[in-house]
């Protein structure tokens, strides 16, 4: 519905479709690609076969575990995005990131009280790093989103977080030392593939 939502009904029925059918497969795309790299690290390629270990095992593996996290949590971010549309046509940016993540905080806070845990007694390097990850990835990283909302479809927002496992792994291939697999490297592939297509009805 969002991807029908955003097109122009005065264009020519032939645009229309081609731009429909570009969106869908770009969407089809990234959905692969982040499938494929969720997989990236658990299985592999021999003989021209894909290898993958068994299920019971698979959900065993931590690495297989994390990714399968980020990618969760970037389809629910597609979700957030689109809720998100709506309300940023009615309230600033300010009120809205003021809202969302005063929220957010709030609901984290509890968590942390009914797990049982302390937010206090840590070094001060790691609540150094609390506060750059609260300013970077959330203060601009996040509030780019939103602010992205007020001017562009939720669609080509949300699809575009799914490129988030493409620079982590980038990102850890310079700062961690860790080289993609061949599978992590065509999963990404294919997920910049999705994201310039389904951008081409926007």
């Amino acid at each position: 519905m969002p991807v029908l939502s955003n097109f122009d009904m005065r264009k020519s029925t032939y645009r229309i479709i081609v731009l429909l059918i570009l969106a869908l497969t770009g969407l089809a795309l990234a959905f692969l690609g982040s499938s494929v790299v969720g997989f990236g690290e658990a299985c592999f390629w021999m003989d021209q076969q894909l290898i993958c270990p068994p299920a019971a095992e698979l959900l065993k593996n931590q690495s297989f575990f994390g990714n399968f996290l980020a990618l969760f949590a970037a389809w629910m971010a597609v979700g957030y995005l689109l809720i998100g549309r709506r309300l940023r046509s009615k309230v600033t940016l300010v009120a809205y990131i003021f809202l969302v993540y005063g929220m957010a905080a709030l609901i984290l806070d509890l968590i942390v009280l009914l797990a049982g845990q302390s937010p206090l007694g840590y070094p001060p390097q790691t609540y150094l790093w609390f506060l750059l990850l609260a300013l970077v990835p959330q203060l601009l990283g996040h509030s780019t989103y939103n602010w992205a909302l007020g001017h562009l479809s939720a669609t080509y927002v949300s699809i575009a977080v799914i490129a988030e496992p493409v620079g982590s792994t980038i990102l850890a291939y310079f700062i961690l030392k860790e080289s993609p697999s061949a599978l992590e490297i065509f999963g990404a592939i294919l997920i910049l593939a999705g994201i310039y297509l389904a951008s081409h009805y926007e």
